[in-house]
């Protein structure tokens, strides 16, 4: 499934990247969606790779590389939360532009969106600067004892053989800090996405009927956009709900988590969350019109730029292409 979400996320950067459109307000959402992704499916690989090796720093480098994937978790969420925005607030530029009768685009990344692509990345390291600092210093790490300790989230033993070792108090504060900033990070921006998806509709519909006229391909967009307002919450349900739910017993009742139910919950999460960046290219990604679009606008500036034979060569190319 990693290797799934890098050849996914992998294929939305190298798109962007040799259209150079990585800077353009509607696609750099995407491209830093993609590139957080393609990090946290590398990281994913590393803890597999990991989790062949034996040598006494071992559970050391899994607790650091267990951190590094909580901060690209979580940035990964805020990202998928940035691309939502742009989309709405695209789609209300629209309106506004209807509302006006002239149209105001335009093809530079605004500041705000400068500052919130930063803050996406400066938040989670923010957030778990505490749990890499106090937790080495404080050697948590020597509570990693099982042996899946490298692969996806660590929540804890899925059998107990044996009376658990107490958790030094610090360690113990930490895990629960982790999970509670994974949890409410999670929460917002399931509810940010499910509100913003709304509003979007809404807003949409007023777009499409205010020529006062509904036809067949004003129906036909309706239909697409609720299934979009249904598709986007639901891909970012599926694909943390099972993390989200082995956390959330680990943090409130420990013991819920063991057994079948934590099996169930641990098979699940490695087919769900190590899917996010192949999810999210087929969601986010290729169903864009934005990325279709800017492919085809390339394509013809490139096109209106040559003599009228290698224009036409050209032509037959792109469309046997």
């Amino acid at each position: 499934m990693a290797l799934l979400s890098v050849l996914g996320s992998g294929s939305i950067i190298i798109c962007v990247m040799l259209q150079r459109l990585s800077r353009t307000p509607e696609l750099q959402p995407l491209f830093l969606l993609s590139v957080s992704d393609l990090l946290l499916a590398v990281c994913w690989l590393c803890g597999a790779v990991l989790f062949s090796q034996h040598c006494n720093s071992l559970n050391t480098h899994c607790y650091n590389l267990h951190n590094v994937e909580q901060i690209l978790y979580m940035a990964s969420f805020l990202y998928t939360l940035n691309y939502i925005w742009n989309l709405y607030r695209g789609i209300r530029e629209k309106f506004d532009s209807c509302l006006s009768g002239h149209s105001a685009f335009s093809n530079r990344v605004s500041t705000a969106g400068k500052i919130t692509a930063l803050l996406s990345c400066l938040l989670p390291v923010m957030f778990m600067s505490p749990a890499f600092i106090l937790g080495n210093i404080s050697h948590c790490q020597a509570n990693f004892s099982e042996p899946y300790r490298c692969l996806l989230m660590h929540t804890g033993a899925l059998y107990l053989n044996s009376e658990p070792r107490p958790m030094m108090r610090p360690c113990s504060l930490l895990r629960s800090y982790r999970i509670s900033v994974f949890l409410v990070t999670f929460l917002l921006t399931l509810l940010s996405i499910t509100v913003l998806v709304v509003k979007a509709r809404h807003i949409y519909r007023r777009v499409v009927t205010s020529n006062g006229y509904l036809g067949n391909q004003q129906r036909t967009s309706f239909r697409v956009m609720d299934q979009r307002m249904v598709l986007y919450p639901l891909i970012f349900v599926l694909c943390w709900g099972p993390a989200v739910t082995l956390a959330f017993l680990r943090l409130v009742k420990p013991s819920a988590g063991l057994g079948v139910v934590g099996v169930v919950l641990y098979i699940s999460q490695a087919f769900t969350s190590a899917s996010q960046g192949f999810l999210n290219c087929v969601v986010y990604g290729w169903t864009s019109v934005h990325l279709r679009q800017a492919g085809r606008t390339v394509l013809s500036r490139d096109v209106n730029t040559q003599t009228p034979l290698l224009r036409a060569q050209k032509m037959r190319s792109y469309s046997s292409l």
